[in-house]
């Protein structure tokens, strides 16, 4: 029960700081240490044949309760991020009737347009956009995802 509840907590803080920083910040300085309240623009294409890749499954892999709150960071602004994108990419839908021809149209309408700025991910994940499914994926190298996932 305190262990859920712990998590719990530790959910509402990352939404909390997550979504209480503005929009128009710069994009994040890769030189900088740690990724809290940072935010980017920067969205690759997502090549599904690229080796010592691992896309996320944005589920948080907690096994120690006093640092489950920092354990579920990375999967919960992976899913924030990807819900953001999933909304304006269905708002296109709706008023083009398609989906963004190529990755060029996706950053130009849907990243730049609207001016969306994504949460920096730790462990050096990034984002990359699947032009064949339409969606945005968390990306890490395979070291990368161990890492996250506590399973290193």
């Amino acid at each position: 029960m305190s262990r859920n509840l712990s998590l719990g907590f530790s959910l509402v803080l990352v939404v909390c700081v997550g979504c209480s920083q503005a929009k128009s910040q710069p994009a994040a300085d890769k030189d900088d240490k740690g990724v809290f309240g940072k935010k980017t623009q920067d969205i690759g294409e997502f090549d599904k044949n690229k080796a010592n890749q691992v896309v996320s499954d944005q589920k948080i892999h907690a096994t120690d309760p006093v640092t489950s709150g920092l354990s579920a960071y990375a999967p919960m602004m992976e899913k924030i991020s990807m819900i953001e994108i999933t909304h304006a990419l269905e708002l296109f839908r709706a008023t083009e009737d398609r989906y963004p021809k190529d990755y060029d149209e996706f950053m130009t309408r849907i990243i730049k347009e609207n001016n969306i700025r994504l949460p920096v991910l730790p462990y050096k994940g990034h984002y990359e956009y699947d032009v064949e499914n339409h969606e945005l994926k968390a990306v890490y190298t395979r070291e990368q995802a161990a890492k996250k996932d506590g399973t290193e």
